[in-house]
């Protein structure tokens, strides 16, 4: 009687969609309706390298911005 709700395959996560995951992580603020979206679309794996990446970027960034205010 009771159907089983049929979920469709996960489709690949693009380049994009993990970035904004990522991005929206270092802010700290999302839906938890958008989370579920990302976390069954994207790839575990995708989300620790663009994560690392990030935070690099972030880092040198912050040093950079550190030499220029600093610098004589």
């Amino acid at each position: 009687m009771n159907q089983p709700a049929q979920r469709s395959a996960p489709s690949s996560g693009s380049l994009l969609r993990t970035v904004r995951a990522v991005a929206w992580s270092f802010l700290g603020i999302r839906k938890k309706s958008g989370l579920q979206e990302d976390m069954e679309r994207v790839s575990p794996f995708h989300l620790i390298v663009t994560g690392i990446g990030a935070a690099v970027i972030f880092v040198l960034g912050l040093v950079a911005l550190v030499n220029w205010v600093v610098a004589p």
